[in-house]
């Protein structure tokens, strides 16, 4: 046989395997890839369904409203384009509740992420009875924001609450806890009292930071202080930062303020301290009290765009102290 007789041969069979191949993967069916994919859309459909119709529509719905006069009852309404931004621009109500939203978060996000941090480290130690402690001080947290409003409220009161009756008891005058200017730091209790959330992220972080670490700083002879600065909080940085940007989010669309009102809510607006009047308060007061849903549409959108702003100015400028702990084998 010549060689190219053998090169046909051999041409001939690599031929017959391929398309013995190919005929096999048409009797299998579709790929291991394309398999995956139909999986992992058919398992997310529900979210991507929900997504679509609770998250995305509403927010259209919102947009087109911001662009007109419609007030939730009356057919008559009209396109007013720009007219609603152009409104708020020159609103002073607007600049000063998102003055006072800004101030709150400021305040309250810090504070804590500190508290949160703090409890966390406590009840990281091993002592007895921790899991009673990490319950206890976790349920605060799970309590509904309603619940808690009206807890702090009566809590509060000017009357007959239980912070003035301890006042009084002990000779004090007693204080208006709702109104100008302590409302605000009863606002900010209620933050703090439910720092359960932040403390469990924590713990979580802090249960992931290597102990080796730790024991090779204490043989350098480095202090338990320079220890948590330089070997713990770079660690946690991730999620610091996680709970900075939710924090942000959650304070300036906090409506606590409301349902800490002397006179009640929805009718007590009128009763809520102008320290505590943040933006939400200000949307729900456009929306529900004077009926303005495309003014008020417009108010959301705003807030919209400034939270996504300021989301990008936190991770731009934490992005050179946040330490990300990658498992180079699982990178490459």
């Amino acid at each position: 046989m010549t060689v190219d007789q053998v090169t046909s041969v051999a041409g001939r069979s690599r031929a017959a395997g391929s398309a013995g191949r190919a005929g096999s993967a048409d009797r299998t069916g579709p790929s291991m890839t394309t398999r995956r994919h139909r999986a992992f859309y058919m398992f997310t459909s529900p979210w991507i369904i929900g997504f679509a119709l609770l998250t995305i529509a509403p927010m259209a719905y919102a947009l087109w409203l911001s662009f007109t006069t419609y007030d939730g009852i009356s057919p008559n309404w009209h396109y007013v384009g720009l007219g609603n931004y152009r409104e708020l621009i020159g609103d002073s109500q607007t600049w000063d509740s998102l003055g006072r939203a800004g101030l709150f978060a400021v305040i309250s996000v810090p504070l804590s992420i500190v508290a949160g941090l703090g409890l966390a480290v406590l009840i990281n130690r091993p002592v007895k009875g921790r899991g009673l402690f990490r319950t206890l001080l976790y349920l605060p947290a799970v309590v509904p924001p309603v619940g808690a409003g009206i807890a702090f409220k009566n809590l509060f009161d000017q009357n007959a609450g239980a912070a003035n009756g301890v006042l009084t008891f002990f000779g004090f005058d007693a204080i208006g806890w709702l109104a100008d200017p302590y409302a605000r730091y009863v606002l900010i209790m209620t933050v703090l009292w439910a720092a359960g959330n932040v403390m469990i992220i924590s713990l979580a972080g802090l249960q992931d930071v290597p102990r080796e670490l730790h024991e090779a700083a204490r043989i350098d002879g480095a202090s338990a202080w320079r220890s948590f600065r330089s070997i713990t909080v770079p660690l946690l940085s991730p999620v610091l930062l996680f709970q900075t940007v939710t924090g942000v989010i959650a304070s300036v669309q906090t409506i606590m303020p409301m349902l800490l009102a002397p006179l009640g809510t929805p009718a007590g607006l009128s009763g809520i301290p102008q320290s505590n009047y943040t933006y939400m308060i200000h949307v729900f007061s456009e929306y529900f009290a004077l009926g303005r849903y495309g003014y008020a549409s417009a108010l959301l959108w705003v807030l919209f765009v400034l939270i996504l702003i300021v989301t990008g100015l936190i991770f731009k400028f934490t992005s050179g102290v946040v330490f990300y702990n990658v498992d180079q084998e699982a990178k490459k």
